[in-house]
């Protein structure tokens, strides 16, 4: 059982991660979560803390940064956009129960005292940006770190909020290549 409660955005992202693990989960039903969800998240973040799983696609990342504004000590899950993706959807509900294992095993919290550890010319220089194959290594480093897809603005951004070390960064930039 994981102590905190899962934060998803509908009922068979909660089937899916109850496949996997045994968890509490609160469905913010899309976007527009209501007032009474967010009270809900929000007493469930002061006893046990949250931990935000949204679809790898960009109305679940909407979720996630408006989720993240309001509750800036949340934990965040991920998954790569293969792993959620079947039967032509994408969601959380598509991914394999190891695959859900695997990104609740890597949850980063968002750091309230951010640092420039990682900058664009280092982006540059590991080829996740400004090349043809930029995306695609975004991904798969994304899904190594543990910090899920983004755009090369969007995965800087989460390189230096989540505290990942140079040490991880360059120890999965290995296993990329390897």
């Amino acid at each position: 059982m994981i102590k905190e409660v899962i934060v998803v955005e509908g009922k068979m992202d909660v089937v899916a991660i109850q496949r996997a693990i045994e968890a509490d989960c609160i469905i913010t039903h899309g976007y527009g979560i209501s007032k009474e969800t967010l009270k809900r998240i929000k007493y469930a973040e002061k006893m046990r803390g949250i931990i935000i799983f949204t679809d790898p696609d960009s109305a679940g990342e909407r979720i996630r940064r408006k989720l993240a504004q309001i509750f800036p000590r949340a934990k965040h899950a991920f998954i790569s956009k293969e792993e959620g993706t079947a039967h032509n959807d994408i969601g959380v509900e598509q991914a394999s129960p190891e695959a859900i294992k695997s990104a609740l095993q890597k949850v980063h919290t968002s750091s309230l005292n951010r640092q420039e550890v990682f900058t664009v010319s280092d982006m540059m220089k590991a080829g996740l940006n400004g090349t043809e194959t930029a995306s695609q290594r975004r991904n798969l480093l994304g899904s190594i770190l543990g910090i899920g897809y983004a755009n090369a603005k969007i995965f800087l951004k989460r390189l230096n909020n989540y505290g990942i070390t140079k040490e991880e960064f360059q120890a999965g930039l290995k296993k990329l290549e390897g």
